[in-house]
């Protein structure tokens, strides 16, 4: 199965993988909101790092990025991010230890997309929308194209709207967003 659309932040970030080309998935971000997204890769098992590790994605823009065989890793959309020249600064949500190109997972709470891609034409690839770092943005994942019965996995609606108190993270004139609590049961109404 070759994965051939993924959002991220449905109607603020895009995640679009293309299938293969070559050896490769290619995997395209567009970001869809309104304001600049910064988002973070991190990549598993010592696989080659997608773009830098984070880089600025401004409303409307797009990038592509190229992932060999058996690359697994993590993209997620950090918000209200500002970098000097040197890539140094700091995120509201997801930040990755103050810099722009992560080396590391992004600080909760953030919501991630995983992938794990086959390492041969016939492995199967796998992906999901994971909220156990908490919620900043609305995910999603669309595969498109290969063979397989590949759903759609995503959380696209605004939690933070609907996030309790209890479990809410207040940066000073932002957005509200959620942040999980062990052996705690979130319900959304």
């Amino acid at each position: 199965m070759a994965i051939s659309s993924i959002s991220l932040c449905y109607l603020s970030l895009l995640l679009f993988v293309i299938g293969n080309v070559g050896n490769a998935t290619v995997f395209t971000l567009q970001n869809q909101c309104s304001y600049t997204l910064w988002p973070g890769t991190l990549s598993g098992n010592g696989a080659a790092t997608l773009g830098d590790g984070g880089f600025t994605l401004v409303p409307g823009a797009s990038v592509q990025f190229q992932a060999p065989p058996g690359w697994s890793g993590r993209f997620w959309a950090r918000t209200g991010c500002t970098f000097d020249e040197s890539g140094s600064g700091k995120c509201i949500t997801g930040d990755c230890g103050g810099t722009l190109s992560c080396v590391g997972g992004g600080a909760p709470p953030v919501s991630l997309v995983e992938f794990t891609i086959g390492t041969n034409p016939n492995d199967k690839d796998f992906y999901d929308v994971s909220l156990v770092d908490g919620y900043n943005v609305g995910l999603g994942v669309k595969a498109l194209g290969g063979y397989g019965d590949c759903q759609y996995a995503g959380c696209v609606t605004d939690l933070n709207s609907n996030c309790p108190a209890e479990l809410r993270v207040n940066p000073p004139d932002y957005l509200i967003f959620t942040l999980p609590i062990s052996n705690q049961e979130l319900m959304i109404i």
